[in-house]
């Protein structure tokens, strides 16, 4: 078996001796240069008893990459977080020193909210 069962796409099982499975292609799209990114900074109090968190969305590239993009800014910022569809979520309010750390790093960075 030389592809991922994973990957087939739609049938589960055919008794045809001659069906070939049709499999998924790298639906992982490749990641952007951070200077071709545009993302926006903002601060979330929704259905987190009033604590805010610091939400970083509109990263375009693979689910890999924006990890190591998260943990960047965990570890520079000093706080705990996740990076959860699509977007990075840092505990409290740390909107100001995440933008001038992603500007650092050359990527265009909106302030919103």
């Amino acid at each position: 078996m030389g592809k991922n069962k994973k990957n087939r796409k739609d049938v589960v099982y055919s008794t045809n001796p001659d069906f070939d499975y049709e499999y998924d292609e790298n639906s992982e799209s490749s990641t952007l240069a951070p200077n071709e990114q545009h993302l926006t900074s903002l601060i979330d109090r929704k259905l987190r008893k009033g604590k805010p968190v610091t939400l970083i969305t509109g990263f375009v590239g693979s689910e890999s990459d924006l990890k190591d993009l998260g943990k960047l800014l965990k570890i520079k910022c000093g706080v705990g977080g996740s990076v959860k569809n699509g977007e990075v979520i840092l505990q409290g309010d740390v909107r100001d020193k995440v933008i001038d750390m992603l500007k650092s790093l050359d990527y265009n960075v909106k302030k919103s909210g």
